[in-house]
């Protein structure tokens, strides 16, 4: 059994992302810990797990409720069943501080994502963080970051001042992916028309140049180091559609990329293979951690 770690933000954390993984890694029988800036549990992105606020009208109270395009944009409903069973875990009721957290006391780390900016940019931005994930790159822990969470990777550096992700191989929240969902939002959610962007583009940079996908590319040691869907792929269509995910019984929908002891994947759509992969990586790896990290007092 392994000991892993999921760091999350206060707030906006992406659910299916966080507790699929969560899911699939304790089936797996692994210890799953959390971790947060405070040490109290967090809180998913809300809009993901109701969809309420997600159509023409969702700014208007009481007609809120009715959901239509809000349905087909939240997490689905495995994805909503695993978030309520994490909820009740032990553990993630008790996170750990992100300033309590010693990269060798875990012997893997897997980075959810999330892209409500209100809550994401502490987790992407956190010094902390960055310097647990260059921890574990630097002692070839197994590490597995999907969506967002890549580009907490690349924001992280090694001893040479470069991304830990440079001279890699990786995928990450795609610049197709999240344009359609920006467009989505603006005509949806016109009053909030950035809420799937975390970072936006500012006078002079072209469009899409503080997308995920052009961020974790600018990190690589070349362009060609960040993969997507091949168009030769099976199953092509439904790999970039942006509407089919994957579930326990179909992978076709989902899309990851493994280098070494690095595994990356796209968005919530593929995350029942993104956990599957990382508990077959897992079982590869010796128990490496040297101490067990004591709760906050």
């Amino acid at each position: 059994m392994s000991r892993l770690l999921i760091p999350l933000p206060r707030r906006d954390y992406d659910p299916s992302e966080a507790a699929v993984s969560w899911q699939i890694l304790r089936a797996a029988g692994h210890e799953v810990t959390f971790a947060t800036p405070d040490g109290r549990p967090a809180q998913a992105d809300t809009l993901m797990l109701s969809g309420r606020g997600l159509d023409p009208w969702g700014w208007i109270p009481g007609l809120d409720r009715l959901r239509l395009v809000g349905l087909l944009l939240r997490a689905n409903r495995d994805a909503r069943r695993a978030h309520a069973a994490m909820q009740r875990d032990a553990a993630f009721r008790a996170p750990l501080r992100w300033d309590a957290l010693d990269a060798m006391a875990f012997d893997g780390l897997l980075l959810p994502g999330g892209h409500r900016a209100r809550g994401m940019r502490e987790y992407l931005e956190s010094p902390r963080l960055q310097a647990l994930v260059a921890a574990c790159f630097a002692t070839d822990k197994p590490v597995a970051a999907i969506c967002h969470g890549v580009l907490l990777v690349a924001r992280s550096h090694a001893a040479d001042g470069r991304s830990v992700l440079h001279g890699r191989r990786t995928t990450a929240l795609t610049w197709a992916l999240e344009q359609k969902a920006w467009t989505t939002a603006r005509i949806v959610r016109f009053w909030d028309p950035d809420y799937y962007r975390t970072y936006r583009e500012t006078q002079g940079e072209p469009p899409g140049y503080m997308s995920t996908q052009q961020e974790v590319t600018r990190a690589l040691a070349a362009p060609d180091d960040f993969l997507d869907v091949p168009r030769t792929a099976p199953h092509y269509r439904r790999k970039t559609s942006g509407l089919a995910r994957d579930s326990a019984r179909d992978a076709t929908p989902a899309f990851v990329v493994r280098d070494g002891n690095y595994l990356s994947a796209r968005w919530p759509g593929d995350a029942h293979l993104f956990a599957r992969e990382f508990a077959a990586m897992l079982r590869e790896q010796p128990v490496t951690r040297i101490a067990t990290p004591s709760p906050p007092q």
